[in-house]
């Protein structure tokens, strides 16, 4: 391809990367706080059944009161979507949610005793049979996750926020430490519904976070 023809691809690639930094993450922060929000206020104006399934919660989740549980996760819910709707504390929000969404996962929407991946992948529906019913929250977990690694983009108050205290400017470090930050805690929540692979990714982040820090402290006393 010649030079003339490749040019306005790129200036049409630059300018949507510019835009894009504005507006690519709102859709996916509108649709979320909508979802988030509506689940809390339902939590909120109704019953609590939690007290029905908290044997089939997650470990550590399976030790928290019901009360609680539900108090905390109905919360978690409506001032998540806010901070979502607002960009603000949004890798925090973002985060919280996503947690609460594997834990919903695995004590209502997973199958129970499924026997293979053909089992399995019968699960990826969207019914209201109770447990095989995965569809939409892992749809929210894939939602929520560029907003955990990228954040809310440039329309939100985090971005204002961090021009009006004049932050430094990011400086993406994709080193083995920051591996081991993202994959350590990622595979323990994968562990939730996955264990053999969770648990290996928890470990492959731990070897990560091990050889990144050890590479760090011989860069601080090379320098």
């Amino acid at each position: 391809m010649s030079l003339s023809l490749l040019n306005p691809c790129v200036a049409l690639r630059d300018r949507l990367d510019g835009v894009g930094t504005w507006l690519a993450p709102v859709g996916l922060r509108l649709i979320l706080a909508w979802e988030f929000f509506e689940s809390g206020r339902e939590k909120l104006h109704g019953e609590n059944w939690f007290g029905e399934i908290m044997a089939q919660f997650p470990f550590p989740f399976d030790r928290v009161p019901a009360t609680l549980s539900w108090s905390l996760a109905t919360w978690f819910e409506l001032l998540g979507a806010i901070a979502l709707l607002l960009g603000l504390a949004t890798r925090f929000a973002a985060a919280s949610l996503f947690v609460l969404t594997v834990v919903a996962t695995a004590a209502v929407h997973w199958p129970q005793d499924w026997m293979g991946l053909a089992q399995l992948a019968q699960g990826y529906a969207i019914s209201d049979s109770g447990g095989g019913n995965y569809k939409l929250p892992l749809i929210f977990l894939v939602m929520l996750w560029p907003l955990i690694l990228g954040g809310p983009g440039r329309l939100s108050l985090d971005a204002w926020l961090a021009r009006r205290t004049a932050l430094p400017a990011t400086a993406a470090q994709a080193d083995l430490f920051g591996w081991g930050l993202v994959l350590a805690p990622f595979g323990l929540l994968v562990a939730m519904l996955l264990p053999a692979p969770g648990l290996a990714l928890a470990g492959l982040g731990i070897l990560a976070l091990v050889g990144g820090a050890r590479r760090l402290r011989g860069h601080s006393r090379r320098s």
